[in-house]
């Protein structure tokens, strides 16, 4: 691919969520492409979308429409021509997105782990410790680890979050390393392994999105995407098609290279932590067919009360 000199028109518009993280992120995206093409500071126009997530705040995101209230306000922008790429947290990026939509690029992957906050290790919380979290996987394992564990809701960003266990809402909560860090937050917490707490899908990689008829801005994010990290998310979402799970769905999975094939593990959990159905395969990069008959064949050897959960 020819290296392009310019953006098709400047300013190219970025869209983003307003929190302090996806702003990272989007300078992230912004200083890559600048980098990469040499461009003045002029190039690149940040542009805050509100989301739905980011308003609704006092319940949980399965309940009012999952992972599409990050989205959908950007597809909307993105449509209509008010932005001309998007940056989101792929986790928090629906398995199924609309055609007229490509993931154009990936940065490089950060910390995939989770850190425990508020406390050294689940061992050394309470007993029935309060843990704070939204996410259904977080939930899952802690009460896995913790079975006298109440977990309750922790939304928000994450100074909102930090600031809620600061009241002494819970005695600890799980946030992610990638996020942490990149808020120049390193030393928040307790970085737990991925052998204690496998991550949820995507965790760790920020994407971009743009409309897949546009040529120029596909090709000007392609150059900037970090293939490593493209294909192991990728495998990733492609054990979530498989599953059809949703924000109700306690779903993990991480993907890895390792001598050039890529190292696939994941997980399903019933909410009540007591029952967990996992695997390991190797595939080859790009075989999101073999990923995908992974999460199918976890479903198989799950037992209907934890199937039921992928059938809402």
């Amino acid at each position: 691919m020819q290296k392009p000199s310019r953006p098709p028109h400047t300013p190219l518009r970025l869209g983003t969520r307003g929190s302090p993280l996806a702003l990272a992120q989007a300078h992230m995206t912004v200083a890559a492409l600048r980098a990469r093409h040499g461009w003045d500071e002029g190039a690149v126009e940040i542009v805050v979308v509100q989301t739905s997530g980011d308003r609704i705040q006092d319940r949980a995101l399965a309940e009012i429409g999952g992972k599409a209230l990050w989205t959908k306000e950007l597809d909307r922008a993105l449509a209509s021509g008010e932005i001309d790429f998007a940056v989101h947290s792929m986790k928090d990026v629906e398995t199924i997105r609309p055609a007229e939509i490509r993931i154009a690029a990936m940065l490089p992957r950060a910390d995939v782990r989770d850190r425990l906050v508020g406390a050294d290790s689940f061992a050394a919380l309470p007993e029935r410790p309060l843990v704070g979290t939204s996410s259904p996987r977080r939930a899952a394992q802690v009460r896995r680890l913790r079975p006298d564990a109440e977990v309750i809701l922790f939304r928000g960003n994450v100074a909102t979050r930090l600031a809620k266990l600061e009241r002494g809402e819970a005695h600890a909560t799980l946030l992610a390393a990638a996020g942490l860090d990149r808020l120049g937050q390193g030393d928040v917490g307790v970085t737990i392994p991925v052998e204690v707490m496998l991550p949820a899908p995507s965790q760790g990689a920020v994407g971009i999105e743009t409309l897949s008829d546009n040529e120029a801005v596909l090709d000007l994010l392609a150059s900037i995407s970090d293939a490593d990290t493209f294909d192991c998310v990728m495998a990733e979402r492609a054990v979530l098609a498989g599953l059809g799970g949703t924000c109700h769905s306690p779903i993990a999975a991480l993907a890895r290279l390792e001598d050039g094939r890529v190292h696939l593990r994941a997980e399903i959990i019933s909410p009540d932590g007591q029952e967990t159905v996992s695997d390991a395969l190797r595939i080859g990069r790009g075989d999101a067919a073999a990923a995908e008959r992974m999460g199918r064949a976890l479903l198989d050897r799950a037992s209907p009360t934890l199937r039921a959960l992928f059938e809402a």
